[in-house]
């Protein structure tokens, strides 16, 4: 039994984000696993992806109430749904719905307005050379692309913003304080776009609700309620986690200027920039699993309900895996992917449209900017936040080509 192992206790109570992530590491040499506050931990790249794989081993949101400790029947308890926490035959058939609207291609159509939205965002900042870059680029930057990927008016960008504030909240560990915030973001979008799939039904456009709603016609029905949540599915996997990595990304390019200096060089490296940021400083260090039933993994007996923290940051720094893992370098040769993304049944949906959102704004920064340096001090966001950045990021650059 997993309760009978001696194992360090992984506490990275009081430590910001690199200190913890150096502690993480430095106890996946001697240890697969760990003790945590809320049960276990798996620290190597293997052992990540294997459980990550595993269908025994459930998706932690659809305990987040308990975890949370809340126990009444409100509105965690009727939430609808989400693809992300679904499991077994209902989540297999959601993902079969609609995987083929989730595609690379899928999300390339979309670059064209991820082009347009950037440049506009960056435009009234390059006369001065300076610009902050969470508030006035990474913060603002996805929610228009969202707005088109659904087909919403850009205009309604601020709604969607406020709508994906309150609903990520659910991450943030203190869910009895913030669940009223969550509630009417969650509730004002299923309004919204219950409203949307009325007008779409009579008008489809080149969107995805659009594409949803047909295959909702083909049969196997999408409920008006199921093209909700997987409206705020999307919402989740393409705002906050793109905000967030978007800024560390380029972080992490103000303190290695050399890096910075390659990808000007060549511009074409920008998707490998974007997988080498996500491995290196992921917007998402970990995510969480629950044994549905007493299970045996690596010869060690889980009890049903134990709750497992797949341990994204340490996996991404595997040095079995990664050739020098602790050194940021675009033309490292990373034979094996990332684990930011997750894997298994519940790997990010969004995946395609996230990397495509990153590796437009990296190339036009690149095409911008000739060199990039810090400003002032880099704010952080709480090491307890589930998805994490830069709370400021003040830059100073020199123009391309002045």
């Amino acid at each position: 039994m997993v309760e009978d192992l001696e194992l360090p206790l992984l506490d990275t109570t009081g430590l910001d984000r690199a200190e913890a992530l150096s502690a993480v590491t430095a106890m996946a040499q001697d240890s697969w696993i760990a003790r945590t506050d809320l049960g276990y931990a798996v620290l190597h790249y293997a052992d990540v992806s294997a459980l990550l794989r595993d269908r025994r081993f459930h998706s932690a949101l659809a305990i987040i109430r308990e975890m949370n400790g809340l126990e009444d029947d409100g509105f965690m308890a009727k939430r609808r749904k989400s693809i992300l926490s679904t499991e077994g035959d209902e989540h297999t058939r959601l993902r079969r719905l609609v995987s083929p609207a989730f595609t690379p291609a899928s999300a390339d159509r979309h670059r064209p307005v991820m082009q347009r939205v950037i440049r506009s965002l960056l435009e009234p900042h390059l006369e001065a050379g300076r610009v902050e870059l969470v508030a006035e680029i990474c913060e603002p930057y996805p929610i228009p692309v969202i707005c088109e990927v659904l087909g919403a008016p850009a205009e309604d960008w601020r709604l969607f913003s406020d709508w994906a504030t309150g609903i990520f909240k659910i991450f943030n560990g203190n869910l009895a304080e913030d669940l009223p915030d969550i509630e009417a973001a969650s509730t004002g979008l299923a309004a919204y776009v219950a409203a949307m799939v009325d007008d779409r039904r009579g008008s489809p456009g080149d969107d995805l609700l659009s594409d949803l709603i047909a295959v909702e016609e083909e049969g196997d029905r999408l409920s008006t309620e199921e093209l909700a949540m997987l409206a705020e599915a999307v919402l989740m996997a393409g705002t906050d986690t793109t905000r967030n990595q978007l800024g560390c990304a380029m972080a992490l390019f103000a303190q290695h200027p050399e890096q910075w200096a390659l990808l000007v060089e060549k511009p074409a490296l920008a998707p490998r920039a974007v997988e080498e940021t996500m491995r290196y400083l992921g917007a998402v260090r970990a995510t969480v699993r629950v044994a549905s039933c007493d299970i045996d993994f690596k010869g060690v007996t889980f009890p049903k309900g134990t709750v497992v923290t797949t341990h994204l940051g340490a996996a991404n720094r595997d040095e079995e895996i990664f050739s020098h893992p602790g050194v940021f370098d675009l033309e490292a040769e990373r034979r094996v992917e990332h684990l930011s993304f997750g894997s298994g049944i519940h790997r990010c949906l969004g995946a395609a449209l996230a990397r495509a959102e990153l590796q437009e704004a990296l190339t036009i920064f690149a095409e911008s900017f000739e060199t990039v340096a810090l400003d002032g001090e880099i704010g952080w966001k709480p090491p307890t936040f589930g998805i994490w950045g830069p709370s400021s990021l003040p830059l100073r650059f020199t123009r391309r080509g002045s």
